[in-house]
């Protein structure tokens, strides 16, 4: 039988793990409108995996990929994809309760969680005030992501395979002809039997250029900054997150990466930071930590998408026939990556959740467009 033609708007981690995926059984080519993959939301991650995150369905596609990032396939990646990272969740006294809430949701799916004696926080992470700290809760199953490793890893599935992979092509025009898609992107044009829209925060946008009704995606700016810590021992420090996503920090090559956990609406674009939310990000971090931060060595912004449920958009859309969605993986696409790879493959071949993801309690309704 002839291989379907399948057509991959999108070259961040949502479509190239889609798409190394798909090149095993379909003819599949990746158009990414900017000049590298993963410029926008991927590449501006901080690249962590966090099992209590978001909600149930999420820690099932996060805690099926674990066995992936722990030991991929041979020459997926020339370096491990992940490290082991110490995480420590931090409440002051006015926030205590929240612990118990946070044990609560999470305690079950993940049993390793465990409350430790504020005097250990504070020696983990010595900048900590004292005050800013009445209790802590400590997971053992953080992993720093190795992101250009795993994207580029997907990208070496693809081609080995004999995908394609177009830079520099950004799409004008998707019109359905004759039961076919044809695809215009920076005059070059491509017919296919499928076109998944991976295309992040521009999903909508993409959606409206085929005449497909949107999904409401929301994009959402979050902050980050790269400050220095001259602590001989910052590399070895745990992320530390306050208990209401006030901020959170994490050593990053012997700096500290520092964030607000912002979520401003933005329309979709090359996101740059915002002086307000780098002013609360200093403000909330001085008040938590013994470090005056006197400059700022780096400081970025990226769009995390999302639908209001927070549960990706994965599908073929009702109402136009081989028009596949891909989208809204908010904050967790990275993490998720191995299985939703494999899930959205299956689905865009008309297949059901894998066996084993079916046993983790995802169904396909769950991700469906217009659910």
């Amino acid at each position: 039988m002839a291989r379907m033609k399948v057509v991959v708007i999108g070259g961040g981690m949502a479509g190239l793990s889609c798409a190394a995926n798909l090149s095993q059984h379909c003819n599949v080519t990746v158009l990414e409108a900017e000049t590298a993959i993963g410029y926008h939301s991927s590449g501006r991650s901080a690249a962590s995996y966090i099992e209590p995150y978001v909600n149930e369905t999420i820690f099932a596609l996060t805690n099926s990929s674990r066995a992936f990032f722990d030991n991929p396939p041979p020459g997926f990646a020339d370096a491990p994809l992940v490290a082991p990272r110490a995480d420590v969740m931090i409440a002051s006294a006015a926030k205590s309760a929240l612990i118990d809430a946070y044990l609560a949701k999470w305690g079950r799916l993940c049993p390793g969680l465990v409350e430790i004696e504020r005097r250990e926080a504070l020696e983990q992470v010595p900048i900590l005030r004292s005050e800013s700290v009445a209790r802590a809760v400590a997971d053992p199953n953080v992993l720093d992501i190795d992101v250009h490793g795993l994207l580029h890893g997907f990208r070496r599935v693809l081609r080995a395979n004999g995908g394609e992979l177009e830079t520099s092509s950004r799409v004008e025009s998707l019109a359905r002809v004759d039961g076919q898609w044809r695809v215009v992107a920076s005059g070059r044009g491509h017919v296919c039997d499928v076109v998944v829209d991976a295309a992040g925060a521009w999903g909508d946008q993409i959606a409206g250029l085929a005449g497909v009704a949107p999904v409401g995606l929301v994009p959402k700016r979050r902050t980050a900054l790269l400050l220095r810590c001259d602590h001989p021992n910052v590399s070895r420090w745990p992320i530390v997150h306050e208990i209401e996503s006030a901020f959170y920090f994490k050593p990053d090559a012997g700096r500290l990466l520092l964030s607000p956990a912002d979520q401003t609406p933005s329309p979709p674009c090359d996101a740059q930071p915002d002086e307000m939310d780098v002013a609360i990000a200093i403000e909330r971090f001085e008040g938590a930590t013994t470090l005056a931060v006197s400059r700022i060595e780096h400081r970025w912004a990226g769009l995390r998408s999302f639908v209001p449920d927070s549960v990706p958009v994965v599908g073929y859309d009702g109402d136009a026939p081989g028009f596949f969605w891909l989208v809204g993986q908010g904050g967790f696409g990275i993490q998720t990556s191995p299985s939703m790879g494999r899930m959205s493959a299956a689905f865009v071949r008309g297949e059901d959740v894998p066996e084993d993801l079916r046993a983790r309690g995802l169904k396909t309704e769950l991700f469906r467009p217009r659910r």
